[in-house]
């Protein structure tokens, strides 16, 4: 059952078809959106019937909305599924999937002038979050980092949908980047400080950055694990554990912490891995 979403003779605010198949499609994301049992209950928390539970999540989730909709005139019903689904509370568990989720939401939601905060308060916005303003942002911090030469792995994450918010998710996508690269290194599967102490201290560490030969080159890597120890401390572990931290970023201090990114993958790409005794 699929039914027709439009704008009511009375002029109430509804979600066009392509926007509630967009919000259906980022909530039912199979890599971070909700579980079939997570869409379980909540279509029955926000008192939304559920016509199609046969179906992929995506298309559950659009014709239980589509029908919502269309009974009730209005997009109040999925404005009420949005609001429980996005609530930083239910991901306690399992935070990493908090972040990913709003950001794909959000890419959806701008075209209804609508917005998924940090604390999980949905409310309006302005044109200012469209996606071809994110796609101009997007273009014109990659070029100003080619014109740096930052790392490739580092360009990667200049995209239009980690821009849709601000420049923050840029920042913080490329940040885990570095653990990602480290634990490939390395075979680890920790994660923030513990991986760091792991990974870049001991003597020797099991990645060198230096021929750690004598007490320059010591101080020189101890100097780096603190670095890299900091940049997971500013961006990955605040985000990681406590969803509602985040804050706003201007391009100029984005790009600067994105060339310490690059800076640091590319130390690690030129990284050793000494013999321990």
């Amino acid at each position: 059952m699929t039914a027709s979403a439009g704008h009511s003779s009375r002029n109430v605010a509804t979600f066009s078809q392509s926007q509630m198949e967009a919000i259906a499609a980022a909530l039912g994301d199979t890599a971070d959106g909700l579980t079939g049992s997570e869409i379980s209950h909540l279509l029955s928390v926000a008192k939304m019937d559920d016509p199609s539970p046969e179906l992929t999540k995506r298309h559950r989730l659009h014709n239980a909305f589509a029908t919502s909709q269309n009974e009730r005139g209005d997009r109040v019903g999925v404005i009420a599924f949005i609001r429980k689904a996005m609530r930083p509370e239910r991901y306690l568990q399992n935070p990493q999937r908090y972040e990913p989720l709003r950001m794909k939401v959000n890419t959806v939601l701008t075209f209804a002038g609508l917005k998924v905060n940090a604390e999980g308060i949905l409310g309006a916005t302005d044109t200012a979050t469209t996606i071809p303003d994110a796609e101009r942002r997007a273009r014109e911090m990659r070029e100003d980092l080619v014109r740096r030469d930052v790392h490739p792995d580092v360009l990667s994450f200049c995209r239009s949908e980690l821009l849709v918010d601000d420049y923050f998710h840029a920042v913080l996508e490329a940040t885990k980047s570095v653990g990602d690269k480290i634990r490939s290194r390395t075979g680890l599967i920790d994660d923030g400080s513990a991986l760091v102490d792991r990974a870049l201290s001991g003597d020797p560490p099991m990645l060198a950055i230096n021929s750690f030969q004598n007490e320059n080159e010591k101080s020189e890597q101890r100097g780096f694990a603190n670095l890299v120890r900091g940049l997971f401390g500013m961006f990955r572990n605040p985000a990681a554990h406590a969803p509602r931290v985040y804050w706003a970023m201007e391009r100029e201090d984005a790009e600067d912490l994105l060339s310490m990114v690059s800076l640091v993958h590319r130390r690690l790409d030129k990284a050793t891995m000494p013999r321990r005794a």
